[in-house]
């Protein structure tokens, strides 16, 4: 790297914190001092007074910038008497590569300074009066850096996008000594992010090159589909497209519906959540005509998102992704298994948060909660007394003991003012099934059975109250029950069968994480897309873009 190129980079890197001045501040984490070594450090030093007057200035990571040179005793880290260290060259050009974080506001105010260093040109020498600011500037720079591409928008935003998982804790300061300290100043292996951020990330340099591309739409006929066998110009435009998109392997730009096309668009399908029969109908060419821009645009939403959570959930864990309409059960941090599941109506949306999976409930009662009583159970009651009997329900109260239904004066009651419980009775006809799985949270959602079969074969999968329906209870159930060896399959399935609920508490408590990403690299290396169910990919657009 020249360093006339490096010096543009610095400018960069001045703007960029300039622009970030009045953005919320953020909290210091504590320090994590396993990381930081005594070492040689660069001879030159900057004069206290001159940093207490740039973090005057700039006080957004005053804080953090205060402790790392306190810490080197103010020694430099990025310039010697040389020029830029090789360290301060690789920190810039990774900034200056990362896609998913381009810097393009202007500060007229800085433009001096750089003039500055650039008529120096090969003869920069850090002695120079501009050299301890551009220090100071390439420090800030790094914290800014770090907060936006692997800490990401601040908590308070985050809670008010509905996200409620705890987010992770970076210690910037640690990082940025591993950086200064490393020969060559490569961060690869050592971002504080989870893998899922990385594989995205790469993703995003094929996208940036079909957006130069033309993207025109392709159009069917109202109605009209094609399968293997046919023969159309359509065909050959949808082959152009999906060899673009690398799910078709050879170019061929023939009319014919061919035994290729017909894999290909199996794959591309799957990537984004259609039915899959290898046909060309309107929701295949819909997902075919949306842009790279808008899909680059989705992944940096969800690059985003993964900046929140951990960089290692823990080994073992279940993660549930809603707009996927999927459950994965991770062994080891590998994936083991996923099956298919139901979650909540965009009106009745599921919540997304995490919690410790404690218990597993065998044939469970129902209790009908407070939105159900009013729309639904209290009126068919009072137009029907025979809806409980029908309904397998009953009358409880605050102890469980059943309260006759027939002692009720029905019609004084609404949801707001009844006192007792309605709960159905467990059975295969009880709306959650056979049994019940519990990982407590305020939210009130848990995952559970379902008589309701046929909706596991739907592709859009949106149809509870926001709880979250599983397409294999018994396998989840034995799976979770796999370290006790007295829970047989056998007894397992005389539990579920059993007309008593029964609570089984867990001997380890397993990571259960309610997750919301439209966008992601699956373990096959398939990047996959995803329709935002609920809206929120919209909502956090806004908050990174703008409107």
């Amino acid at each position: 790297m020249t360093t006339r190129s490096v010096l543009f980079l610095v400018f960069t890197a001045m703007v960029a914190v300039s622009c970030q001045r009045n953005a919320p501040k953020k909290q210091l984490a504590v320090r994590d001092t396993s990381h930081y070594t005594k070492e040689e450090y660069i001879s030159l030093t900057l004069d206290s007074n001159l940093l207490n007057n740039f973090l005057a200035r700039d006080t957004q990571y005053a804080e953090y910038i205060r402790d790392f040179y306190q810490r080197r005793n103010y020694h430099f880290a990025w310039i010697n008497a040389s020029g830029v260290t090789e360290q301060a060259g690789s920190f810039l050009n990774m900034m200056g590569m990362d896609a998913s974080y381009g810097i393009t506001a202007k500060d007229s105010s800085l433009s001096t300074l750089y003039d500055t260093l650039i008529a120096q040109g090969d003869k920069l020498k850090a002695s120079d009066t501009s050299i301890p600011r551009a220090e100071l500037l390439l420090t800030a720079r790094f914290f800014d850096y770090a907060n936006k591409t692997w800490g990401g928008l601040t908590s308070d935003k985050a809670r008010d996008l509905e996200w409620y998982i705890p987010r992770k804790k970076i210690d910037m300061s640690s990082l940025l000594d591993s950086v200064v300290a490393s020969k060559s100043g490569d961060l690869a292996g050592k971002e504080p992010v989870n893998k899922a951020y990385n594989l995205l990330r790469a993703r995003l340099t094929k996208l940036s090159a079909l957006e130069k591309s033309p993207w025109d739409s392709i159009h069917i006929e109202k109605k009209k589909s094609y399968k293997k066998g046919d023969s159309s110009s359509v065909i050959a435009t949808v082959k152009t497209r999906l060899l673009a998109l690398e799910d078709l392997k050879e170019s061929d730009t023939s009319h014919l519906f061919t035994a290729a096309l017909d894999s290909a668009l199996k794959i591309f399908q799957t990537r984004h959540g259609l039915t899959v029969n290898g046909v060309i109908n309107q929701s295949t060419v819909n997902a075919l005509n949306v842009s790279p821009a808008k899909r680059i645009r989705q992944i940096l939403v969800n690059m985003e998102r993964i900046r929140w959570v951990p960089v290692d959930p823990g080994g073992n864990y279940i993660l549930v992704n809603i707009p996927e309409f999927r459950m994965h059960i991770y062994e080891n941090d590998k994936l083991a298994w996923s099956s298919n599941v139901v979650v909540g109506t965009p009106a009745n949306s599921t919540v997304i948060f995490s919690r410790e999976m404690k218990y597993v409930v065998f044939a469970p009662y129902w209790n009908v909660p407070p939105g159900i009583l009013g729309s639904e159970v209290l009126p068919g009651i009072k137009r029907n007394a025979g809806y409980l009997a029908r309904h397998n329900m009953e009358v409880a109260g605050a102890s469980g003991n059943v309260i006759p239904a027939s002692s009720i004066n029905w019609s004084k009651y609404t949801a707001r003012n009844f006192p007792y419980i309605i709960r159905q009775k467990p059975g295969g006809a009880n709306s959650l099934g056979r049994v019940k799985f519990l990982f407590p949270n305020e939210y009130n959602i848990y995952l559970h059975d379902t008589p309701s079969k046929g909706l596991f074969n739907e592709t859009k999968r949106s149809f509870s109250h926001g709880c979250i329906r599983v397409s294999e209870p018994r396998r989840l159930a034995t799976y979770l029950l796999r370290n006790d060896s007295s829970w047989t399959e056998k007894r397992i399935d005389a539990a579920m069968s059993a007309t008593k609920e029964q609570y089984v508490t867990l001997k380890y408590k397993l990571p259960v994480f309610i997750g919301y990403f439209t966008a992601w690299v699956g373990s096959d290396g398939q990047l996959n897309f995803r329709d935002d169910v609920y809206g929120h990919d919209a909502k956090l657009a806004a908050a990174l873009f703008g409107k």
